[in-house]
């Protein structure tokens, strides 16, 4: 640092070390020093004697392409944008120095110091000692790893909530849906006046298994028949389990008798083959009553699930093992 009729004459290394960013031009508008920093984000362009409007764009103000019309318009604040090919934007302040006509740019990263920093893989040595930008960073960085474990706490929590809801609504020994959720299903397909068929099963001769081979064998063919529901329907279709061994399948969208009958005497084809559970043969069979929504003129899930009772009921008595069709148009 040199002092010359009383005024500061700093020289490249002085204003390296205070203005990292800093661009020192001539009168003519080219290059006579870089700060550090800067010469990283121009790159190859930073050599003594580049032009100005050859190392930037300006982007504010709009017009303006050499300092000195950047200087005319007034804007001692500017925005440019390297032609380097680093796409960091650059904000500034330019100041004409006193008696040597050169033209001093102090430049900082503005809102692209989290993209130079990663680009430029920068560090404090980059940056002045009184620069808070590293403080900046750190406090953003730990900022975005808060986000980030509450972002990983609210998705845990909400996978405990439908983990929750899910058990809530599954029977735990066959994994189909329970009586509160079937209820719901109906309730819902009801408000819509959607077309949907309804089958209430009940198994034949379950008692006896339980009866004679033990509550194991009992929970083997539950399960068995759980498995079977499952492959036997589509994934928009509900299968319960609503009593021990009730249950209700509602059929969205099928109406058709023909369809529901075949679908219930497959159903019934399949729980009628025999059942090994540790070496014993469980045989049950499956009496099914169908109904349709369609054949109420206001579908109540009420009105439905007693009239798939009567249907079951008819099934039961003319010889079990079969499905029965009821229909209850006009009720």
């Amino acid at each position: 640092m040199l002092r010359h009729d009383d005024r500061i004459v700093l020289d490249g290394a002085t204003l390296a070390q205070f203005m990292p960013m800093h661009l020192l031009l001539d009168g003519e508008g080219r290059a006579l020093s870089f700060g550090p920093t800067l010469a990283q984000v121009l790159q190859a362009n930073a050599v003594p004697g580049a032009r100005f409007e050859d190392l930037f764009e300006v982007r504010s103000p709009g017009g303006a392409v050499t300092v000195g019309q950047v200087l005319a318009r007034g804007a001692n604040r500017f925005r440019l944008l390297p032609r380097s090919g680093v796409r960091v934007g650059l904000r500034g302040l330019a100041r004409t120095l006193p008696g040597s006509g050169r033209i001093l740019l102090n430049l900082s990263f503005g809102m692209d110091l989290v993209a130079a920093v990663r680009d430029l893989a920068l560090t404090d040595a980059d940056f002045a000692a009184t620069e808070l930008a590293m403080e900046l960073l750190y406090m953003a960085e730990a900022n975005a790893a808060v986000t980030r474990e509450l972002r990983g706490l609210n998705l845990r929590l909400e996978g405990a909530r439908i983990a929750a809801e899910e058990e809530a609504m599954t029977d735990p020994l066959t994994g189909l849906r329970n009586r509160r959720a079937a209820d719901l299903v109906l309730e819902r397909l009801c408000a819509a006046r959607a077309g949907f068929g309804l089958l209430h099963m009940d198994l034949d001769y379950f008692k006896a298994v339980n009866d004679t081979l033990g509550h194991a064998a009992g929970d083997h063919v539950l399960s068995t028949v759980g498995r079977i529901l499952r492959e036997q329907l589509r994934a928009e279709d509900c299968a319960a389990r609503i009593g021990g061994d009730e249950f209700v399948v509602i059929l969205a969208g099928r109406t058709e008798p023909k369809m529901l009958q075949t679908i219930a005497d497959r159903i019934i084809a399949r729980i009628c083959q025999p059942m090994e559970f540790e070496g014993q043969v469980c045989t049950v069979s499956a009496s099914i009553g169908i109904v349709r929504s369609l054949d109420l003129a206001v579908p109540e899930p009420v009105q439905l699930l007693a009239a798939a009772d009567r249907a079951l009921y008819s099934a039961k008595h003319a010889g079990r093992g079969r499905a029965v069709l009821l229909v209850t148009r006009g009720e």
